[in-house]
This record gives C-alpha cells, structure tokens and sequence, in this order.
C-alpha cells in the first residue's frame, strides 16, 4: 500500500519541497557519518521517538538509510514498523550521533591546530 508510487495529492499528501528534499539528502549524508564513527563501537543504529505511537522506534543504519530513500522517491515515508527485539543500549538518538561527530570534528581540528599528528 505505502510502497506504491506516489502521486501528488493523493490522500492529501503533497510532494517535498525542495528545501525537504534538501534536508533528506543532508539526513541521509549524516547518517553514513553517524554509522562510521559510531557503528565501530557496537552502536546498531538510532532510536526515534514515534509521534503517531508515542513509542520509541528502533532502525539499524540499512533500514533508516532505506527509509529516507523512500520518502525522497515517493514522498512520504515507509509505514513504520519497530525492529524485532532491539537492545535499547545498541543504538542513540539523532542528538546523541549528532553530538558524537560534532565532538569527533573539533577534536580532529583541535589536533591539526596544534600540529599532532598522533591520534
């Protein structure tokens, strides 16, 4: 049903703006970063709290990559479905991976700045 093409207007849905658009493609390029840096340290992917169900939603790096890929084809995202069994301890919010690489970036540049090439 929701992974039929999408036709604008359809069940009141519109197409993405182009600053949406704009904004998926930047999701997508923070996750592969996200999944870089912290995927080596046994994180599985992140957890979004569901707004629909008011229940947090577990997604491995694939299946939320997958998930923005869909709403920029059709858009509108994929009907939501929690992954099976997840350990909460294996994956972070948005905020937490988002900080995570900020720190990670400030403390590479904080070392070039200081000419240490030991990290």
């Amino acid at each position: 049903m929701h992974d039929e093409p999408y036709e604008p207007g359809e069940a009141g849905l519109e197409p993405l703006t182009a600053e949406e658009r704009e904004d998926v493609l930047d999701d997508i390029a923070d996750l592969e970063i996200y999944q870089a840096l912290l995927g080596p340290a046994g994180i599985r992917g992140l957890v979004i709290d569901c707004d629909d169900c008011r229940r947090p939603h577990f997604f491995d790096w694939e299946l939320l990559r997958d998930n923005l890929r869909h709403l920029l084809d059709a858009g509108r995202p994929h009907v939501h479905e929690p992954a099976f069994a997840p350990d909460p301890d294996r994956y972070v919010t948005w905020d937490y991976a988002r900080g995570y690489a900020d720190g990670t970036r400030d403390a590479l540049a904080e070392a070039d700045e200081a000419g240490d090439t030991n990290r």
